[in-house]
């Protein structure tokens, strides 16, 4: 049976040859040609929309070139379909706008949708977001925020080398998209940023994230309703609040997340390791066939955790019982160390407890002495060598 990493190892190679032939007979279209100023001052926007409808409309494929400099753009929709592939190869940087105003009620800073064989080379996203997070944090009243960037209802895509800074929301978001390649980024702002998730992920099909620096205030990736086949190696969480699946079930009618597999990461820092979080109220979402797998954990707080009973300000939920169904998680070869006495937490739903869960091989730590583990509503398996003893 050919395994994930052979599949990505093929994609590899027909990419790299792909890349190469288009580079060789794409169509340029360059910014700058088109009015965009590299000053980080002035308005670059409709330069940009140029520049994208020229190659959208190209019969070839096509290359949008962002030399070096900064350009300043504000809320851009870059909509297909188009003929042809596109690819957006930067050495420059796009900004924010300075007024977080300008952003802040639009949702999307940069969307691009409906758009098929997209693939975004290098470059860097500032959202110039710190006024906006000291909003947030004010009380004041403040705008809902704006995602970085944004992929809604795309499918063959290809992200490699992007780095986004300070996002006034969530850095990188795939929406309803099949076939994503993810790789070599990095999403960063302070841990105290609010809702500043890396990369969320909900309703795709058939991505995959791989060596990638996601240090953020938020979840390094939020996996929502509607993932399958998500396949994630070589991360590097932390600062945020770990990886999580969820929250889920906040809707009654909900999809569920499956087929998803973490593998070869490190958390350091994180507020959580690996998190599987759902609303505590009726629901038709699910869980199920979940690998993760050859993880390091340092000091990091809840390594490993299940909360079904998420109910943030009390509101909507109190005295229910999440309808989330939970099965078939394993855990295996996790090892490091815990910031919390309580290394490992399952605390499933009493209407549909969890079941299937797997534990292998888990050596988890606090303070030079073995973690606890504490289980409510829970069935499954253990195996191998497990610190702390398995309460399953």
């Amino acid at each position: 049976m050919a395994t994930p990493g052979g599949y990505i190892a093929n994609f590899f190679i027909i990419l790299s040859v792909l890349l190469m032939f288009l580079s060789l007979t794409g169509a340029d279209y360059n910014v700058v040609s088109y009015g965009a100023k590299p000053d980080g001052a002035t308005d670059s926007t409709k330069p940009f929309l140029k520049a994208w409808a020229a190659a959208c409309r190209s019969a070839k494929a096509a290359t949008i070139y962002v030399p070096k400099g900064r350009y300043l753009l504000k809320a851009v929709e870059f909509r297909g379909p188009c003929k042809s592939r596109i690819t957006v190869r930067m050495a420059g940087t796009l900004v924010a706008p300075s007024n977080y105003w300008a952003l802040g009620n639009s949702l999307h800073w940069i969307l691009f949708i409906h758009v098929d064989k997209i693939t975004f080379l290098g470059g860097t996203l500032d959202g110039r977001a710190a006024k906006f997070w000291a909003c947030r944090k004010s009380g004041h009243s403040c705008p809902p925020g704006a995602r970085s960037i944004t992929f809604n209802w795309a499918n063959d895509i290809l992200i490699n080398g992007l780095t986004s800074i300070n996002s006034q929301m969530a850095h990188l978001v795939i929406n309803s998209c099949n076939n994503v390649l993810v790789k070599n980024v990095k999403m960063i702002a302070p841990d105290h940023s609010p809702n500043t998730d890396g990369i969320h992920v909900q309703g795709s099909v058939g991505v995959t994230i791989m060596g990638s620096t996601l240090q953020t205030g938020d979840d390094c990736v939020s996996i929502g309703p509607g993932t399958k086949n998500l396949f994630m190696t070589n991360i590097k969480c932390g600062p945020g609040h770990g990886i999580s699946i969820g929250s889920l079930g906040r809707e009654q009618n909900e999809d569920g997340v499956q087929n998803v597999t973490l593998t070869n990461s490190i958390f350091s820092g994180s507020d959580n390791g690996v998190r599987i979080k759902s609303w505590a109220r009726p629901t038709t979402s699910f869980v199920r066939n979940v690998l993760f797998q050859n993880l390091v954990m340092k000091n990091v707080e809840n390594p490993i955790i299940i909360d079904q009973n998420y109910c943030p300000h009390s509101q909507g939920c109190p005295n229910q019982s999440s309808g989330v169904k939970i099965s078939g998680v394993i855990y295996k070869n996790i090892r490091g160390t815990s910031a919390t006495q309580n290394a490992v937490i399952f605390d499933c739903s009493t209407s549909n407890p969890c079941r299937w869960i797997r534990l292998q091989d888990i050596s988890l730590m606090y303070m030079n002495k073995p973690a606890s583990s504490s289980c409510n509503n829970i069935g499954g398996t253990s195996a191998g060598v497990l610190v702390p003893k398995s309460c399953l």
